[in-house]
């Protein structure tokens, strides 16, 4: 990794971290305060109903673009695996859906966030769930263990986007099935937001061109490729929902 990738990378950690121990907000003319929390909650597609009985510590830290569990059709008794869970919030809403024979896994690279999410686990008795501390291009999941991948945010983070999309593959059992929020660009942006390390951590300078960013789904095996909502974000930048499947053979 290049000295300019590890600064990027480190930045970005720093400042989940300081989100999971409550020294910074989610954004600092939104999210700052409990109602307004909630308001930014709902913004991005949380409904009053899934608010309704999380914990401030998991409401806190939702920094996300959308709520993936609302669109990723979630059964019972099927295993989730959430990528950069942060405090858990949609890894709990899944569990709500997977039931008690159902389990959720969620995987987040900032320890702090890890550990908010563990306590938050506690907190609310929820035992069908599990966080792990891992890296996105390296997940700590075995080979085709998941039924369905769910992201809110995070792949757009990443260093190396391809990477993430290969891994996802990977642990999905053939026939499962990938429903990501994301931010995406319509072009190229300037090199200057490219290379600041906020503008990473703001969830923007990290963001792919929308058509290379459903190429590399595809390249890393995904068929059925689907952007299912699209919403503008700022110019030039979109957030989308995308689901895509393994092939079952």
């Amino acid at each position: 990794m290049t000295k300019k990738n590890e600064k990027i990378k480190q930045h970005v950690k720093k400042t989940y971290a300081e989100l999971a121990k409550g020294t910074s907000c989610c954004d600092a003319t939104t999210c700052c305060s409990p109602s307004s929390r909630t308001l930014h909650a709902k913004m991005i597609g949380y409904s009053d109903e899934e608010l309704k009985g999380l914990p401030d510590s998991v409401v806190r830290t939702v920094a996300g673009c959308g709520n993936p569990t609302a669109l990723a059709d979630l059964r019972e008794g099927e295993v989730v695996l959430d990528l950069g869970s942060g405090g858990g919030i949609d890894a709990f809403l899944a569990t709500k859906k997977v039931g008690p024979k159902g389990k959720v896994i969620g995987v987040d690279m900032t320890e702090e966030m890890v550990q908010l999410a563990k306590k938050n686990a506690e907190r609310m008795k929820t035992d069908n769930v599990e966080f792990r501390l891992g890296e996105i291009e390296s997940l700590p999941v075995e080979n085709g263990t998941v039924d369905i991948i769910i992201s809110n945010c995070v792949i757009n983070l990443s260093l190396d986007k391809g990477k993430v999309f290969s891994e996802a593959f990977r642990v999905l059992k053939p026939g499962g099935r990938m429903l990501i929020s994301d931010i995406v660009t319509q072009g190229e942006l300037p090199n200057e937001i490219r290379e600041d390390p906020k503008m990473w951590a703001a969830c923007v300078a990290g963001a792919l061109d929308e058509t290379d960013y459903l190429q590399k789904i595809r390249n890393a095996g995904f068929e059925k490729v689907e952007v299912i909502a699209k919403n503008d974000f700022i110019k030039m930048v979109s957030s989308i929902k995308v689901r895509a499947y393994k092939p079952s053979d």
